[in-house]
């Protein structure tokens, strides 16, 4: 099969050799088949003589079947051995020449073995947090906010939070006008926390008509770097005030958001509310797995599938910088560590998502893709998105593999109830 091999880790590189009566035997069947349905002048379709297809297309024939040729001694090869590629093979063909027998390299990385992982023997976290009832009072507060009206008040009435202005506003950094920072008849309500941290409270007091400086510092994560972190001032005119006026929290607005009565709609919210709660715990758990698989399974990683994940990270933060006008710099040892991590989970989930029988549905794809469409104003440009991207499509059933993979390894591991508060239990949620 191959006449010369070399191995290392999970590196290999193998030398063979094709006859060139094999190859040009291959060749001619591949122009047959062609022959079928080719159109030549002076030929009738199908019936186009086999010397004529080679005078014409013998060289990509011949290419073709090298690469066929290649690929059925390297299936054999690995079906022997019984390993997996990592990717696809590179191919060297030193002195490559038509007619002539041809010796060619084939370079891959093969998967790992993954050893077996007893899941009965970890123990995962499993935080627990209590509804506060507060949370559903400000559920409720945020729809009656939500129904609320506006009522515009004379040069008398002092501006409060939860009002809706009107301003015109200019700011400046020292003397110097900064771009962006002029907008006329802007329309803000007080306590919303649209404007960076201190505009807002210092407009709470002021009358229509009133005009007056508002002094505030910039955040120092502020998205643009020449007012990050800087002392800036707003001179503000205010043109209007309208008092909020909220509805009575009663059985008629309960039913102006599709509930009977308020009892209804308060049953409602806590049970998403506690869908949430459950969600969150949830992916704490799969952090929590995630760490323990990474730092306690001993897995060989092969080295193209880093040397991609690096790529694919090193190119998202050179988009980044581009995108945000940052200038971060590259850690390429703690991306490549982050990189090696990301791997080697992937592997451990793929191999034993396939091992246990674990499957990606149509409806589980359909679900994903509804549940993201919901977060976007034409939730049709969503569908059509992946409609018509594969590659997206590939990457969206990859996570969801990924994820129920995760889950049910969960199920087999053992967990332990810990209370803890809601902020603890969502900041353990996020995505690491």
């Amino acid at each position: 099969m191959f006449k010369k091999e070399k191995i290392k880790d999970l590196h290999y590189s193998v030398t063979g050799l094709i006859a060139a009566d094999e190859i040009q035997k291959a060749a001619d069947e591949i122009l047959t088949e062609y022959g079928k349905t080719a159109k030549m002048p002076g030929f009738r379709a199908g019936h186009i003589p086999l010397n004529v297809l080679r005078q014409k297309y013998n060289a990509s024939a011949y290419g073709e079947a090298i690469d066929k040729l290649m690929n059925r001694d390297l299936n054999a090869y690995l079906d022997e051995k019984k390993i997996r590629l990592a990717g696809a093979p590179k191919a060297d063909l030193p002195g490559y020449e038509m007619g002539k027998d041809v010796e060619y390299t084939l370079e891959f990385d093969i998967l790992p073995e993954l050893p077996d992982i007893d899941l009965s023997k970890i123990t995962v976290t499993k935080p627990v947090a209590q509804l506060d009832p507060a949370e559903v009072d400000k559920a409720l507060e945020n729809i009656r906010r939500s129904r609320s009206t506006f009522e515009k008040q004379d040069e008398k009435y002092k501006a409060k939070n939860g009002d809706s202005t009107v301003i015109d506003f200019k700011g400046f950094v020292g003397d110097t006008a900064f771009e962006g920072g002029e907008t006329k008849k802007h329309h803000l309500v007080l306590g919303s926390g649209a404007f960076i941290p201190g505009f807002e409270d210092q407009i709470v007091g002021h009358k229509a008509g009133d005009k007056f400086d508002v002094n505030v510092k910039f955040p120092k994560e502020y998205h643009a770097d020449n007012l990050a972190g800087k002392d800036a001032r707003f001179e503000v005119v205010l043109h209007e005030v309208r008092k909020q006026i909220l509805p009575d929290m009663n059985d008629e607005l309960a039913k102006s958001v599709g509930f009977d009565t308020v009892e209804k709609l308060k049953k409602h919210i806590e049970e998403i509310l506690n869908e949430q709660y459950n969600d969150a715990s949830q992916r704490a758990m799969r952090n929590e797995l995630l760490n323990v698989l990474a730092d306690k399974v001993k897995l060989d990683l092969p080295e193209n599938l880093v040397e991609q994940e690096l790529a694919m990270a090193k190119q998202e933060h050179e988009h980044h910088n581009a995108e945000h006008g940052h200038d971060h710099k590259w850690d390429e040892k703690a991306e490549t560590k982050e990189a090696e991590r990301r791997v080697k989970l992937g592997l451990i989930l793929a191999e034993w998502g396939n091992k246990n029988k674990v499957e990606v549905t149509r409806d589980d794809l359909q679900q994903a893709i509804w549940a993201e469409a919901q977060r976007y104003p034409d939730p049709k440009q969503i569908f059509e998105f992946y409609s018509k991207n594969q590659n997206a499509l590939a990457m969206l059933r990859g996570m969801l593999f990924e994820r129920k993979a995760l889950d049910a390894m969960l199920t087999n591991v053992k967990t332990k109830d810990k209370a803890v508060k809601a902020e603890e239990l969502f900041k353990q949620a996020e995505v690491k």
